[in-house]
């Protein structure tokens, strides 16, 4: 199921998820409806934004903001960092196999990019937004300073931002790679596989000239257990005797054959 603006507009994903084990996880509407308006009450009067505002993505907002903007640009984010800390059940994942996504957490930096939502559309917006982040409550809304890149002498700025709310049933702490490799291979949800959400946050990053080297890190480690699982099924599949002869005639050509990984950056 490929989520669209017009299934957020139209609260299909509420609609579908209530009807569905996992009603018991979502956000009351009204729980919703609150939050919405205590960040629209919130909202910075940014003197030569006209009424507009900043939205800061760092995972998928990044590559699919989904939201009318007027502009983009990098921006950092200071007293924050981006890593894998909630558990996915419905977006990237199951409830028998989860996946992660990427949330804020306290400490460090994070680089991102911000989106200008223009001031007459900014409710409408923020409820396709809330639609898409908040479902579960596993987020803050919160205003964050960001420093926008392109104008480093600039003065900070704020920006809506959803950071991790630590006390979410599914927020899973900081874990060890291995463990985010674990379940971002296999594991996929209604917006579709978690380590396409991985690969396309590095693109999206990527393309706008930004190097995470956490994420990576991940991506790297994934592709290399790819590339041992397919060489393990390839010595299980072959017969000793085939097994032997290509040893010994192209050992070289054999290995690079099974290692090759599927996907690349």
């Amino acid at each position: 199921m490929a989520i669209t603006r017009q299934d957020l507009e139209a609260d299909r994903l509420r609609t579908k998820l209530c009807s569905s084990p996992v009603a018991s996880s979502l956000l009351p509407e009204a729980d919703v409806e609150r939050s919405l308006g205590c960040a629209l009450a919130c909202r910075p009067d940014t003197a030569d934004l006209n009424g507009d505002v900043w939205v800061f993505g760092y995972g998928s907002l990044i590559w699919n903001p989904m939201v009318v903007h007027t502009e983009s640009r990098l921006a950092t984010v200071h007293g924050y960092h981006r890593g894998f800390y909630l558990y996915s059940k419905i977006n990237r994942g199951t409830w028998d196999n989860p996946g992660l996504v990427l949330g804020l957490d306290r400490g460090g930096s994070c680089t991102g990019m911000v989106f200008r939502i223009p001031s007459h559309v900014v409710e409408q917006e923020f409820r396709v937004l809330w639609r898409r982040e908040m479902m579960t409550g596993a987020y803050h809304p919160r205003w964050l300073r960001v420093k926008l890149d392109q104008a480093p002498d600039a003065p900070e700025q704020r920006a809506l931002a959803f950071v991790m709310n630590r006390s979410h049933a599914g927020y899973a702490g900081r874990l060890p790679d291995a463990r985010v490799v674990d379940c971002l291979r296999h594991a996929c949800g209604l917006y579709g596989p978690a380590r396409e959400y991985l690969q396309q946050t590095l693109l999206g990053l990527a393309t706008h000239g930004v190097d995470d080297p956490y994420l990576g890190r991940l991506w790297r480690q994934l592709q290399e257990r790819d590339a041992a699982e397919v060489a393990r099924a390839a010595c299980t599949t072959a017969t000793p005797v085939a097994t032997s002869a290509s040893a010994a005639t192209r050992p070289d050509d054999a290995v690079a054959a099974a290692v090759h990984p599927h996907e690349t950056v």
